[in-house]
Order: structure tokens, then C-alpha cells, then sequence
């Protein structure tokens, strides 16, 4: 047999640009080799989704000349539904791991001007958590040619979506915007206004998901992204004085070696109940594969308990404590 393998492998692909193979016509074909449990365990994937806990919500831009602070929304089924975005989320986390002393290339300034951030040095996932959590792209050709060695771009290993509102019922509040008198040192507005606010109270949920091939060269830093998420708080921008708790109220994971996760990702209703469950109660979900934490399960009845249970569904009824042990479990020995 021989074999001419041609390739250039890119950063974003294992596989080679080009590969030929010839066989003479007298030589068997070798049958495929099964994987080894370390190649199967590889393949594992986690996806998840949160709910969070119902709060007054709204985009509270602080006091200026712009008197409308409009909340983002999203029509679904004829409905505008209010949204947090992704990328919210992933600076929170970028900040709590900060604060559990990850090491992290990039930081926020808060100068009182328009939004900016500060890198210390050329992205190196090696080196930074949040380069190798979050991924990067840098476009600055003269920076890139003066790092040849470094790549200068990266998929994140952490992939989330869009938290959506469960509640639709917006509502517009008034608030007085004074203006400082001429004595102060400073002042924002030129007369006294009224800000227009919209606000709805509502819970919020958003999926994410993790694969642990991307994951198995930092398990730590993986381990402490897996236990922010149940402790997320904070995602805001602008001049957000407002708490909203961003942790999780229920929480769906599945680890599969699957690659999707093969249930409704935002599948929380309003009441907090999630659609699917039947799904795994009749068997059509392998149960093994899901754990279920928080109140859905503390408000879940001893019948469907006992239905789930049987099925190996594995229920938790502290949602910090089931991402820890799907940590473990998601991690294992790497």
C-alpha cells in the first residue's frame, strides 16, 4: 500500500487540506480501530441551560441628555421579549475569574469615557485564562507579524447564547433627573429632566455548552469557568445600579458524546416549569446522560422523582452543588 499525504493544517481544523491515498488492487482494506475509553471520553460534551431567578430588569443608562432607556428585545411567537447578550455574560465571567485569581490578559478601564479595555500582552492561551476560555482575534497586522510565533486568532472554548426574558410585560417608569446646581464642580444635564425607563420583571435563561477536547489542556481553569456560572452575577454595562441575580435558579446539563444536545435549549416557561421533562419521564432522553438541579427538582413531584430516578436521571437539588459534581465528573481525572 501507498500513501501520499499532502497537507497544510490551519488553526481552526485537525484535519489536512488534502490527502490522497492509493491502494493496489491486491491489498485488504483495514477494518476501522475502535477507539480507546481515553479517545471516547475526549468526545464528551456538556451543554447546559440556566434560569435565572425573576427580578425587576431595565437598562438604566444613568443621568444625561439621553432621557429613553429602551430595553433590547427579541420577537418570538409575536412576542418581544427582552434579551441579555452573550457577550455580557462572558465579561462577567471574565471578571469573576479575575477575582479567583486567574491569570487574564484582558481588563476593563473605567475612565468615565467610552468603553475600553486593556491587553497586556499578545494573546497567548498558554498563559492567560481568558485567552484560552474566551478565545481572541487580533487584526493588527503589525502586531501579528511581530508575534509569529503566537496565533492571532482563536475559537472560544466557552460557547454561550443570548440569555432571553420569560415575561414580555414591559412597562415604562419615570424618574427625576435633577440638575446640579451651579456651585457643583460638575454637571451632567442642563435642566432638569424626566428619564423614561423600561422595565420588566422576569427571569432570564441561557444556554452554553463545552467540549472537552478544547478543555482537557487547563482542566482548572475549566473547573473555575463550570463553578462561575453558578454564581454569575453582574452582567450589566453602562451605568447599571441595579442587582440582578444571574445564578441559577434551575439548571439542565447534559454530558453526551453527542454534538448537540438534543433537547430545547430554552426550554424554561414562565412558571418555571421545562417543557422537555416529559421527554426524559418517557424514555425518549437517555437519562443517564442529564442532571436536573434547583427548583425544578425541589418542586418536582415523588412520583416523576421516582420515574426520573429509575431512569438514572441524577437530581440535585442545590444547583452550586450539581456543578460541581459535573465538573468532576465532565473533568474526571484530566
Amino acid at each position: 500500500m501507498a500513501i501520499r499525504t499532502s497537507s497544510s493544517i490551519s488553526q481552526s481544523s485537525d484535519l489536512p487540506d488534502e490527502t490522497e491515498v492509493s491502494l493496489t488492487s491486491n491489498e485488504p482494506i483495514a477494518a476501522p480501530i475502535d477507539p480507546t475509553p481515553l479517545e471516547k471520553s475526549k468526545r464528551l460534551h456538556l451543554f447546559g441551560t440556566v434560569l435565572t431567578y425573576a427580578s425587576p430588569s431595565s437598562n438604566h443608562r444613568g443621568k444625561g441628555d439621553d432621557t429613553e432607556s429602551p430595553l433590547q428585545t427579541i420577537t418570538k411567537q409575536g412576542r418581544d421579549l427582552p434579551v441579555m447578550s452573550a457577550y455580557a455574560i462572558r465579561s462577567a465571567l471574565r471578571q469573576m475569574l479575575i477575582l479567583e485569581g486567574l491569570p487574564s490578559n484582558r481588563s476593563r478601564i473605567n475612565d468615565g469615557g467610552a468603553p475600553k479595555v486593556e491587553f497586556k500582552d499578545f494573546p497567548d492561551p498558554n498563559r492567560y485564562a481568558d485567552d484560552f476560555l474566551f478565545g481572541f482575534c487580533v487584526t493588527d497586522r503589525a502586531a501579528v507579524a511581530a508575534h509569529p510565533d503566537r496565533p492571532s486568532r482563536r475559537d472560544s472554548v466557552f460557547r454561550n447564547n443570548m440569555a432571553v426574558a420569560l415575561s414580555s410585560d414591559i412597562n415604562t417608569h419615570l424618574q427625576q433627573a435633577p440638575r446640579n446646581t451651579e456651585d457643583s464642580p460638575w454637571n451632567n444635564i442642563k435642566e432638569t429632566s424626566l428619564l423614561y425607563r423600561q422595565v420588566v420583571y422576569t427571569a432570564y435563561q441561557y444556554p452554553f455548552a463545552l467540549a472537552l477536547s478544547d478543555c482537557l489542556p487547563q482542566p482548572e481553569w475549566t473547573a473555575a469557568l463550570i463553578k462561575a456560572i453558578g454564581q454569575l452575577s453582574r452582567v450589566a454595562g453602562g451605568d447599571s445600579v441595579s442587582h440582578f441575580q444571574m445564578g441559577p435558579r434551575s439548571i439542565i446539563i447534559r454530558l453526551t458524546p453527542s454534538l448537540v444536545a438534543g433537547y430545547d435549549n430554552y426550554g424554561f416557561q414562565e412558571d418555571g416549569s421545562f417543557k422537555e421533562l416529559d421527554r426524559l419521564v418517557n424514555g425518549e432522553l437517555p437519562g443517564q446522560e442529564f442532571w436536573l438541579g434547583g427548583e425544578i427538582v425541589r418542586k418536582m413531584s415523588e412520583d416523576i422523582k421516582q420515574k426520573l430516578a429509575a431512569l438514572q436521571v441524577h437530581l440535585i437539588d442545590n444547583p452550586q452543588k450539581l456543578l460541581a459534581e459535573v465538573s468532576q465528573q465532565f473533568l474526571g481525572g484530566a
